[in-house]
């Protein structure tokens, strides 16, 4: 009997061992297959994540080259506001200078500017004046994955395209074509960019701590002061101060004008909302909100100052007002929130009306305001990153003060200095006789309503 029991024990062994060694083995391929498993759900989760990664690019890049075009459209903007505060006489050469302001602003962009103003500055360096190379050449730390090396560039051209319809506004009616031009040319390619690169090319104002999240400093108070430099040397208008008293030369077209404001706070919607340089819901809603109600303000506060001080509703003034508030809020506007942008705006059109009215009685002709405009509301708005937000405090605002005041005084040195030498060299002003029967013969050899008559 005990042999019959010890063999069925070892039986009953040998089944348990083969069964424990057949689940083990079934143990051993389940957990192989269930690492093939997650292996393949790992690479199915990082091709997902590749292609949000890939969509999120793609939706940046659309919007970064939607806000391209929008900033485009403010040259369109710039033209028939110019044109349109300035006489008829003249109306073909301020549509000719805006014209060609982008082509050479892009181009020169494209051949070096861009190089010069964001050359690759070591983050947290004291870079004040670097060279990438001839072409585009932009590090890929100032673009990231948001979009293209080329869409940055683009967004980029336009802004420095921009800098210099401030002059041309400023020196309308009375400067040479050929000299306006060559001034944006040399402007536009170095001396924009260079001084761009201290703060957007990561160079001693970025490591001084300056903030100027759209350029209220480097393309309104930089544009602001070539213009001044512009506007001294070529002096005022026939006819705009005699006898000490201030003659009023009104522009020929006010729709013209109200089409181009209206175009320039739609081409704010680019210039704000694209420097967010991202598709961010949150922050780009907050740019473009508080960009609406300073613009807002500013043409309220501008309307009512001028009616307090001549009791009378004056439109340039409020157009003005308008664009003040936009150039104010422009430094900032990602920072602040609803109710600074109302003060901003609101300081900035009183402002406008004040800087208007001062530059007249200092005998400084600006036809279209733009003094009033870009540099004294760049000043501004520069200085108000120091005052409201999440940045306010001493310290900022003295950053922001160095900032304004360092970039100022260059392109006001540097563009007295090219207009001063094509002043001696090739002349900045038209003759008297050219400027009496308008710029738009004696440059252009016609004129841009030629079935108009004047009474």
């Amino acid at each position: 009997m005990f042999p019959e029991v010890v063999d069925t024990l070892a039986q009953l062994d040998s089944d348990s061992i083969s069964q424990f060694s057949n689940g083990q083995i079934s143990l051993a391929d389940s957990l192989a297959n269930t690492r093939r498993a997650l292996a393949e759900a790992n690479i199915t989760i990082g091709k997902l994540d590749h292609k949000i990664d890939d969509v999120a690019i793609s939706i940046n890049n659309v919007w970064m080259m939607l806000a391209t075009g929008l900033v485009f459209i403010m040259h369109l903007g710039f033209a028939t506001l110019e044109s349109g505060l300035t006489q008829v006489k003249n109306t073909t050469n301020v549509l000719f200078k805006n014209t060609i302001i982008p082509g050479i602003g892009l181009l020169t962009f494209a051949l070096c500017g861009g190089s010069l103003m964001f050359p690759g500055f070591i983050d947290g360096g004291n870079g004040f004046i670097g060279f990438a190379g001839l072409g585009i050449h932009i590090p890929t730390n100032f673009y990231g994955q948001n979009m293209t090396e080329l869409t940055f560039f683009l967004f980029q051209g336009m802004f420095a395209a921009t800098s210099a319809t401030i002059v041309s506004g400023a020196v309308a009616e009375r400067i040479k074509l050929s000299s306006f031009l060559i001034f944006t040319l040399v402007f536009v390619a170095i001396v924009y960019p260079i001084i761009g690169s201290w703060n957007w090319g990561l160079g001693w104002l970025h490591t001084l701590g300056f903030y100027d999240f759209a350029g209220s400093t480097m393309v309104h108070t930089v544009g602001g002061m070539a213009a001044l430099a512009g506007v001294l040397l070529v002096g005022p208008r026939l006819g705009k101060f005699e006898n000490g008293k201030i003659m009023p030369i009104p522009g020929h077209n006010m729709t013209s004008a109200v089409i181009g404001t209206f175009m320039l706070w739609l081409g704010w919607f680019g210039f704000n909302g694209g420097s967010v340089l991202s598709a961010n819901p949150a922050l780009v809603s907050k740019v473009l909100v508080t960009t609406c109600l300073a613009a807002s303000a500013g043409g309220i506060a501008a309307a009512l100052t001028i009616y307090i001080i001549g009791k009378k509703f004056d439109l340039s003034m409020s157009l003005n007002g308008i664009l003040a508030g936009l150039v104010g809020i422009t430094a900032g506007a990602d920072l602040v929130g609803i109710v600074d942008s109302v003060i901003i705006g609101i300081i900035a059109g009183i402002l406008v009306v004040l800087a208007v009215l001062l530059f007249d009685r200092l005998r400084i002709d600006d036809p279209v305001g733009a003094l009033s405009v870009h540099l004294v509301n760049g000043v501004w708005g520069t200085l108000a990153v120091g005052i409201f937000g999440s940045k306010a405090g001493i310290a900022q605002l003295m950053s922001q003060f160095i900032g304004v005041l360092a970039c100022g005084l260059a392109a006001l040195a540097l563009s007295f200095a090219i207009f001063g030498i094509l002043k001696i060299t090739l002349g900045i002003r038209v003759s008297q006789e050219q400027e009496i029967y308008g710029l738009d013969y004696s440059e252009h050899g016609g004129e841009a309503y030629p079935n108009f008559v004047a009474k």
